[in-house]
């Protein structure tokens, strides 16, 4: 038996045993056309960055499974926003934070048309479509009138010149315009100062600027150990989703001509234009020759010698569906949604297939909520939102520049996920509640509020209730056997003083 001898990178043969010990690793009759690469993750992104970022626009601009594909990811991960709960102990400093927040959030964008957490939509819909987004942190005068002095500039990641490397005197390098020290940390990113693909404002002249790193989020989604630049999500399903645009139109385009019910006159051999003697032609074709429209309720006698063949488009049969349907299953998992968002159809699916589905998805959103959102969007800005407060004087913190570390614990909240049957869940919760197996302070935080801020309401609630005299059957304190007559009581008091 004759075996094929394999050498490695030194020319040394590889012994059979180690060349057979993966089937994945042969280079035989099977494998042998598969080429592969072992560049760096960097090397591959700096030459296909570009070209997925345009691609992957182009399909979002005129696709629309990816327009809504990336819309109804975009609604799920955002939501109506992921905001903060401040983990303090002082309830009137917190009550204080919260509130300067929540006036800040109005004027957080630079270019102001939208709020913080529109900024988050609109960097979410720029890290799925072109897989980065960098927000530049924009100190602002004191006397702007802003309630902190801080405003942010969401840029693309074309700002980002994948083509800029260089080594700099001082000992740091550039690596795709990203400029790190000689430790290998983030020094500064070197950004466009117009966005390079406009046609005003941008010239070949310009300079780029160089932007300190603390004053840069950059927010991508690492795939390899080593990765400092994102690439798009709808990377592994781009020749997809093309080619399946392209089948679906001409599919589109064949019922079309079905629909047409066309026909061809078949002329007598030696015959000429002028012996089309019926008919009313109308328009003529490429070749100058006539084109008889089909009347409704005609009965046309042909010319002796004369025929007409009507058109037969193939059917595709009755596998159509079933094929379009595994494909667009294969795109939705390719971008990392449910056949069911990116398409709206529901016809296929229980309360317990629905359930299943939904359960992983949302465990996958929430790991891009907290664990790229949260940590490179929205962590560093509510750092950089409490030292503008502080020195600014819209906070008074005294201790702040020895305790800054306590100041900035916070618990980001993103919206909570409806359920199909949000009754079984509820009760569900209740259980584990009552079993010992959750805090309500968890069940609330896992909804998307925060417990602080449910009780104080549900305590001003109550004191209002009580003071009108108003006793409500979701009140327990209240419709409880033992609460029920003392409730009377405290009515009939409530009564008689008023009187």
């Amino acid at each position: 038996m004759a075996y094929l001898r394999i050498l490695d990178s030194r020319g040394n043969k590889i012994p059979i045993a180690a060349q057979s010990a993966f089937e994945g690793a042969r280079t035989g009759r099977r494998l042998g056309s598969w080429m592969t690469s072992t560049s760096g993750i960097n090397s591959l992104i700096s030459g296909s960055i570009s070209s997925l970022r345009s691609r992957s626009r182009d399909l979002r601009r005129n696709n629309p499974l990816a327009d809504g594909g990336v819309d109804s990811f975009v609604s799920d991960l955002i939501g109506t926003g992921i905001s903060p709960s401040w983990q303090l102990k002082d309830q009137e400093l917190k009550k204080a934070t919260q509130e300067l927040w929540s006036d800040w959030t109005e004027e957080a964008d630079y270019a102001g048309t939208c709020d913080f957490y529109g900024l988050q939509s609109l960097v979410s819909q720029a890290l799925i479509e072109s897989g980065e987004a960098l927000v530049r942190i924009r100190p602002q005068p004191v006397k702007s009138g802003l309630s902190v002095p801080l405003q942010l500039q969401v840029l693309e990641g074309d700002h980002l010149d994948e083509n800029y490397s260089a080594t700099l005197s001082n000992g740091n390098s550039i690596r795709m315009g990203i400029e790190f020290d000689g430790d290998g940390k983030r020094a500064a990113y070197h950004l466009w100062p117009e966005h390079p693909g406009e046609s005003y404002g941008f010239s070949k002249s310009m300079t780029r600027v160089r932007v300190p790193a603390k004053e840069i989020c950059h927010i991508y989604r690492p795939t390899r150990p080593g990765q400092i630049r994102g690439t798009s999500w709808l990377a592994s399903v781009i020749v997809k989703l093309h080619e399946f645009d392209q089948y679906d139109d001409a599919e589109l385009v064949r019922k079309k001509g079905a629909a047409m019910f066309g026909g061809f006159i078949t002329e007598p051999p030696g015959s000429t234009e002028n012996t089309l003697s019926f008919g009313n032609p109308e328009e003529t074709d490429s070749s100058n020759r006539d084109i008889v429209p089909l009347e409704p309720g005609l009965f046309q006698k042909l010319p002796p010698g004369m025929s007409v063949t009507f058109s037969q488009p193939a059917d595709v049969g009755g596998n159509y569906e079933r094929w379009v349907k595994q494909q667009l299953r294969s795109i939705a998992r390719g971008i990392g949604t449910t056949y069911e968002k990116i398409t709206g159809d529901l016809t296929e699916v229980n309360y317990s297939s629905i359930r299943a589905g939904l359960l992983a998805f949302q465990r996958f959103c929430k790991q891009i909520q907290l664990q790229t959102l949260a940590f490179q969007l929205c962590r560093p800005i509510a750092h950089s939102f409490l030292d503008m407060a502080v020195l600014s004087g819209a906070l008074a913190i005294s201790d702040y520049a020895r305790n800054k570390r306590a100041y900035r614990r916070i618990k980001w909240r993103p919206d909570s996920f409806p359920w199909v049957d949000p009754v079984k869940d509820q009760t569900a919760d209740q259980s584990a509640v009552r079993n010992g197996f959750k805090s309500r302070a968890q069940v609330v935080a896992e909804r998307g509020g925060d417990i602080e801020e449910l009780d104080a309401e549900i305590e001003r609630d109550n004191e209002r209730a009580d003071g009108l005299g108003l006793v409500f059957d979701s009140d327990p304190r209240r419709t409880a056997k033992s609460g029920l007559s003392q409730a009377i009581e405290t009515a009939a008091v409530t009564n008689a003083e008023d009187n």
